[in-house]
């Protein structure tokens, strides 16, 4: 095992933790920088720099459909806390099943080399799937909120004001699609899915998203505990199994 990308991973995470900490705009708040740092680390020593740089696309791209409409959402109380500044809470509520799938995928190609032509490739396509269908949720969260003209409640398709839990309009769905095949396109770009795996992504990720809609508009009000950070976890979780499934399918199909 050589220890220079994990060298090279904390010199980068550092100096990028450096530049945000002084820089005017917070996209990050102090222990969400600290958090965001130790992430950063662990992706580019488990999957290089191909595997940070979904994820720092989903970040910058997620912070910047967040601030769009900034002013009308505080107006109407449904922008995002912090004017969007993401905390630990938040860092790990994207990336925590992403993070597990490149750890994972880490460790069997250093403990088992004979099935790492297997499970590798399927590990990488959770990971990626996760960050599409959180690059997704946020989009469709974001654009329905902001430019929404008809919000409906999923279960019931009844109209409801934007940023109703469980709420969806065309305009967000639309965002999430676009947003979840940028991120697969991006992985296939750097080699880190096949070009199915773009479909299966993008898949994945609309039934991780409509999911998340349903547990907002059925249980999310029900338990304190289901916070939206809880749902993330949740939403991303879907994402990585929905995409393993479909893929474990093909391989079996195609077998």
């Amino acid at each position: 095992m050589s220890l220079l990308p994990w060298l090279v991973a904390i010199a980068l995470n550092s100096a990028l933790a450096a530049i945000a900490y002084f820089a005017p705009k917070k996209l990050l708040t102090p222990a969400g920088l600290v958090h965001a740092w130790i992430l950063g680390i662990l992706l580019w020593g488990t999957l290089g720099w191909q595997g940070y740089l979904i994820m720092m696309v989903y970040f910058l791209v997620g912070s910047s459909v967040t601030r769009i409409g900034m002013a009308q959402k505080e107006a109407a109380g449904i922008a995002e806390k912090r004017s969007g500044a993401r905390g630990p809470e938040n860092v790990w509520g994207s990336a925590l099943i992403g993070t597990l799938c490149a750890i994972a995928a880490y460790v069997v190609s250093l403990a088992q080399p004979d099935r790492a032509a297997t499970l590798v490739p399927l590990l990488i396509l959770g990971y990626v799937a996760s960050i599409s269908t959180k690059l997704s949720d946020t989009s469709a969260s974001e654009i329905g909120k902001a430019y929404g003209k008809h919000t409906f409640l999923i279960t019931t398709l009844k109209p409801v004001p934007p940023g109703t839990e469980g709420a969806v309009s065309l305009e967000g769905t639309l965002a999430g699609v676009v947003a979840s095949a940028a991120i697969a396109l991006i992985a296939w770009g750097v080699g880190l899915v096949s070009l199915p795996g773009v479909a299966i992504c993008i898949i994945a990720a609309f039934v991780a998203t409509t999911a998340e809609s349903l547990i907002g508009a059925t249980l999310q009000s029900s338990y304190e505990w289901l916070t939206n950070e809880i749902v993330n976890v949740l939403n991303t979780l879907i994402g990585a199994i929905v995409a393993l499934l479909l893929a474990t399918a093909i391989q079996v199909l195609g077998a």
